[in-house]
């Protein structure tokens, strides 16, 4: 059989970090041993009934089975600038800044493609969710890197940015509630944000996909809230996380009418829209009453104290993450480097953590571990944990 070669464009995109922790698990389960696995980022709650209700009324209207708008549904995109309206005091115009998106994930993928020409510079956060790479590199675009550490709440400090990388940069990534730390954004911080973003011509796209995931009674903003936002840059939206849709592939941009335009000319010419019978279930999730997001995110908060108290008392000094389903762990010191304990838990305890620096450089020294199974699965992990009398 004749190997055909893969493009120079493939041959260089990002190497899948977490394909090779998999390979590592399924290892470890072909064995026969009981895993833990806190390591995946993959919604464990099924999608709420009254949604999937609706999507199988849906599925029944013969219209849908047609081709979808190119630009996706009108009433998709009313529906998301009714939620907006409502959840965030924010006004949407529905025809003009609003892009309907297979997933988040696309979207993040899509806007260095629509911004960016080769050479161009994006700042990125690290640590930070690893596609944000793969859109940069399809552009041929350059990353710069903003690191987020601990005594800065995990945001970036704009001030400690080189003069050069701010000047060639075109486009910046933030994400709030952020992955893989659990950090939450302040409104003083959005606003520095607006300020850096206009100051230096700078597009930003805020990744939104855990909007709706805040603790102790504090809910998170969204960065079209603040001031001047909108001017500058767009939000991305997953129903992945608020809705438990993650296999559905829907969600959506908005914000400035022309990064939209930019977004929908591309997709024009790679899709014809998400199937008419998501969508339908999609803006029903947005205009029915959110108490099953209220109970989502109780859900989420009961089971972040629990994995905190247990590591708490075996000795792991673990601070509790503010927002997301993910908390950031320190490793201990006596371990070379977050991939050696992330390797020495699986082998010993057969719980899987995800090492930090697969979300870059200053994700070493942290493992990412997710909120994403019962309660008695996060104290059992820790009862693994402290037979290894690491602590």
């Amino acid at each position: 059989m004749k190997i055909f070669e893969q493009s120079q464009l493939l041959n260089t995109l990002p190497k899948q970090f977490f394909a090779n922790l998999v390979t590592k698990v399924n290892k470890i389960v072909e064995q026969g041993h009981d895993v833990i696995n806190l390591g995946q980022g993959n919604p464990d709650q099924p999608t709420p009934s009254h949604i999937v209700e609706a999507m199988q009324k849906a599925v029944e209207n013969p219209k849908f089975h047609k081709y979808s708008p190119f630009r996706g549904q009108q009433f998709l995109k009313e529906a998301i600038a009714t939620f907006y309206e409502r959840e965030y005091g924010v006004k949407i115009d529905a025809n003009t800044e609003v892009a309907i998106l297979f997933g988040g994930k696309a979207g993040l993928v899509e806007v260095p493609q629509c911004m960016l020409n080769p050479g161009d510079v994006v700042l990125v956060p690290d640590p930070g969710y690893p596609d944000y790479w793969s859109g940069v590199e399809l552009a041929r675009a350059k990353m710069e890197m903003m690191p987020l550490l601990s005594e800065n709440q995990f945001l970036p400090d704009y001030k400690s940015l080189s003069k050069d990388a701010v000047e060639k940069a075109k486009l910046m990534f933030i994400n709030y509630p952020n992955n893989p730390t659990g950090a939450t954004a302040t409104k003083e911080f959005f606003e520095e944000t607006v300020d850096f973003a206009q100051e230096n011509d700078i597009c930003v796209v805020h990744d939104f996909a855990y909007g709706a995931i805040g603790f102790d009674g504090k809910r998170p903003m969204s960065f079209l809230q603040t001031e001047g936002a909108k001017e500058i840059g767009i939000e991305i939206y997953t129903f992945s996380k608020t809705y438990n849709m993650a296999g559905w592939r829907i969600g959506f941009a908005i914000g400035n009418p022309s990064v939209i335009e930019s977004l929908n000319l591309l997709q024009d010419h790679l899709y014809v829209s998400v199937f008419s019978a998501i969508q339908a279930a999609a803006a029903h999730a947005l205009l029915s009453p959110q108490t099953c997001v209220d109970e989502l995110v109780s859900l989420y908060e009961s089971r972040r104290n629990v994995l905190i108290d247990a590591f708490r008392d075996i000795g792991w000094d673990v601070k509790a993450p503010s927002g997301s389903f993910f908390a950031w762990l320190p490793v201990p010191s006596q371990f070379k480097s977050s991939e050696d304990f992330s390797d020495y838990l699986l082998e010993k305890a057969h719980v899987v953590v995800a090492p930090g620096n697969g979300f870059g450089e200053f994700g070493e020294g942290y493992v990412r571990v997710g909120l994403l199974t019962s309660e008695e699965r996060l104290q059992e992990a820790a009862k693994r944990i402290k037979t290894l009398k690491l602590f």
